[in-house]
């Protein structure tokens, strides 16, 4: 989690201009959300399918993008595929980048999320999410946002796994342990948090 949005130690880091790393990052990420946004208006139907494209394969390793497919989060299919990860743009409603790649364990397990239905993985899933991801309660499933107590964390580049949850649930659950963690423990959609990259 970052230390400027839920008080861990070294909270205090203002850029010599005096904004927060955590403020110019938002800032960031609400201007390049807004470009986006205004870019895929004026672009053609072309240019507007190639930029979500290009952002839903930027979640995982150059050697999946050929065989993966992609859709948009309304369902339709801009890339067929053959390897069976199915990749998706970062959802239009989040201003910063979270685009994703799931196998169909994950598929499943996204589903069942959606839906708030039980989950119970029985085989071994990964997901790719090496652009980073805009944020996510360690704790609480459904949290829309940072509070004083679900643990906001935004993560760089990571996976993600699920398994049979006697495989995942010794593992520590703190962000910041140097390795992964698990998420959500406890609840149908905990999952493992494997950190490739810097936050």
């Amino acid at each position: 989690m970052k230390t400027y949005m839920n008080g861990r130690k070294g909270i205090n880091r203002c850029a010599i201009s005096g904004r927060c790393v955590g403020e110019a990052r938002t800032g960031q990420w609400a201007i390049g959300g807004v470009l986006l946004a205004l870019a895929l208006v004026w672009a053609s139907p072309s240019q507007a399918q190639s930029t979500l494209l290009e952002d839903a394969l930027s979640a995982t390793w150059p050697g999946m993008v050929e065989g993966a497919t992609v859709v948009d989060w309304e369902g339709k299919v801009l890339k067929e595929g053959s390897n069976g990860y199915t990749c998706m743009p970062t959802p239009p409603m989040l201003t910063g980048t979270a685009p994703m790649c799931l196998d169909e364990t994950w598929l499943s397990w996204a589903e069942a999320w959606q839906a708030k239905e039980s989950f119970t993985a029985e085989t071994l899933g990964i997901a790719y999410m090496l652009a980073g991801d805009e944020g996510a309660s360690n704790i609480d499933p459904y949290a829309e946002g940072p509070s004083e107590d679900n643990q906001w964390i935004e993560e760089g580049p990571h996976l993600m796994v699920i398994a049979p949850p006697a495989l995942v649930e010794t593992f520590p659950t703190d962000p910041d342990n140097g390795g992964p963690y698990l998420m959500w423990k406890g609840t149908d959609y905990q999952h493992l948090m494997i950190p490739v990259g810097a936050r």
